[in-house]
C-alpha cells in the first residue's frame, strides 16, 4: 500500500491534476476577487476584507495541502508557551524572517494556517508579481505590498500601504524579507564585502539586513501592531530530503524548525538611525542562532539565546478538504472536455486538447521555477555601493 502510494504522488498525472486544480480554482477565486475588490470595496473595505480572507485561503491553503498533507511535512515551533496561547493569531504581527531556504514561506504559510491566520498573510513584494495569474493576482487583491526597487516611489507606497493594512478588522501577518533576497554563497560574498566596506557586522549565515523598508514602515505600525515576530527557520543539512518544492511535490516529508520570538514593537526605537542599528542588532542574534543550529542542531546551544522546547501544532483538516472540494469542482469538468476534444477524431481538437495539457505542465514548472534561489535577485552579482550613512538620511518616509 505504501509503495502505491508513493508511486501515485511521485506521478506525473497526481501533478497535472493538482496543478490544473490550482490554477483553475485559483483563476476562478481571481474573478471573484476582482469583482469584490472593484464592487464592493470602494463601499465598504470592511466587509471586502472579511470576504476575501476565506478566498484568498482557499487558494493559499492548496499549496498548504501540498505540502503538510500530500508530503507529510512537519514543522518544529519555538515559541514561549505563555506569548502563544496570549498573543499569537490574536493579534497584528510583523514578522522579520530568515531568507535561507525555496520553503522559507511556504513552512511560515504552514503555522499562519495552524493558528488560523492564513487569509491575511501579507508580504513586501516585487511589484511583477502582482501580474502573476493566480498567486500573484491573489496577492494584489489581499492588498499585499509592492515595490518597485526604486526608493523615491516605494518610499511613498510603503507608507500607504502599510497604514492600509494596519487598518485590518483581523489579525495580519505582514512578512519582511530584510536581507532582500535569499541566501546563497555568492550573495554572501558579496554581502560580506560590504559589510567591511561599511564598517557592518559580518554575518556568517545572513546577508546584511536592507534597512530602509524596515525604517520606513515602522511609523506607520506604531499604536496599530503590537509586535514585530523575530522568526527564524533551519533545516537540518545531514537531512535526507532537501527542503525545497519539487521535494515536497514528490510526496516527500520534509521537517523543519521554526523559531518566534515575540518583541513588542515599542521596543524599536523611534530615530531612524537608531531603529535601523535595531534591526542589525537583531540580525546578529539571528546569525548567532542559525549557526549554533548548523554546528549543533539546536537553535539555543551556542547562540546564548534563552531556550524554548519545541512542540508540535496538530494539522487543521480545512486545507485537505479545501483541495477535495475544489478537485471534485474543478477536475471533473476539465477532464470530460479535454477527453472529448482528444477522441473527437478531430486533428485540429487533438492539438488543442494537448496544448491545454502542455499549458498546464508548463504552469507547474514555471510555479516551482518561481521558488529556486538561483532565481532571485542580482544581489552578490553588483555589490551594493549605497554608503550607510546616505541609507539612513534617505528613508525621510512621507506621513501623511
Amino acid at each position: 500500500m505504501h509503495n502505491i502510494l508513493m508511486y501515485v504522488k511521485k506521478s506525473p498525472i497526481s501533478h497535472l491534476l493538482m496543478i490544473v486544480t490550482f490554477f483553475v480554482s485559483g483563476v476562478i477565486i481571481n474573478l471573484v476577487q476582482f469583482l469584490l475588490y472593484y464592487g464592493l470595496r470602494p463601499a465598504s473595505k470592511y466587509w471586502y476584507r472579511k470576504i476575501n480572507y476565506y478566498l484568498a485561503y482557499s487558494l493559499y491553503s492548496q499549496l498548504v495541502f501540498m505540502a503538510e498533507w500530500w508530503s507529510g511535512t512537519t514543522v518544529h515551533i519555538y515559541i514561549d508557551k505563555d506569548d502563544f496561547s496570549k498573543y499569537y493569531g490574536k493579534e497584528h504581527a510583523y514578522l522579520i524572517m530568515n531568507h535561507r531556504y525555496d520553503v522559507d514561506w511556504l513552512v511560515g504559510w504552514i503555522f499562519c494556517e495552524r493558528i488560523g491566520v492564513l487569509g491575511n498573510c501579507k508580504a513586501y513584494a516585487k511589484k511583477s508579481i502582482k501580474y502573476v495569474p493566480t498567486l500573484g493576482w491573489a496577492w494584489k487583491f489581499a492588498e499585499s505590498v509592492f515595490l518597485e526597487r526604486n526608493w523615491d516611489k516605494d518610499r511613498e507606497a510603503i507608507g500607504v500601504q502599510v497604514r492600509e493594512l494596519a487598518d485590518y478588522p483581523d489579525p495580519i501577518m505582514l512578512l519582511l524579507y530584510a536581507e532582500g533576497t535569499r541566501f546563497t554563497e555568492e550573495k554572501h560574498e558579496a554581502s560580506l564585502a560590504f559589510a567591511r566596506e561599511k564598517g557592518l557586522p559580518q554575518l556568517k549565515q545572513h546577508l546584511t539586513p536592507r534597512t530602509k523598508g524596515f525604517t520606513c514602515s515602522v511609523p506607520h505600525l506604531r499604536g496599530k501592531v503590537d509586535a514585530i515576530y523575530d522568526v527564524q527557520l533551519a533545516f537540518k543539512e545531514s537531512a535526507k530530503v532537501k527542503p525545497t518544492v519539487t521535494n515536497m511535490l514528490l510526496g516527500k516529508p520534509v521537517e523543519g524548525h521554526l523559531y518566534l520570538g515575540r518583541i513588542p514593537l515599542s521596543e524599536v526605537p523611534e530615530g531612524e538611525a537608531e531603529a535601523a542599528q535595531w534591526l542589525r542588532d537583531l540580525y546578529i542574534k539571528k546569525d548567532k542562532m542559525m549557526e549554533s543550529f548548523l554546528h549543533t542542531g539546536d537553535f539555543f546551544a551556542e547562540s546564548g539565546v534563552d531556550r524554548v522546547e519545541p512542540f508540535l501544532l496538530p494539522r487543521r483538516y480545512y486545507s485537505l478538504v479545501n483541495m477535495a472540494t475544489w478537485a471534485v469542482i474543478v477536475i471533473v469538468p476539465v477532464f470530460y472536455y479535454l477527453t472529448r476534444l482528444i477522441t473527437s477524431g478531430s486533428t485540429l481538437y487533438i492539438s488543442v486538447g494537448i496544448s491545454i495539457i502542455l499549458f498546464f505542465f508548463f504552469m507547474l514548472y514555471k510555479l516551482i521555477e518561481l521558488t529556486k534561489i538561483s532565481k532571485g535577485s542580482s544581489y552578490g552579482k553588483t555589490t551594493p555601493t549605497t554608503p550607510v550613512k546616505d541609507e539612513i538620511q534617505n528613508t525621510n518616509c512621507k506621513q501623511d
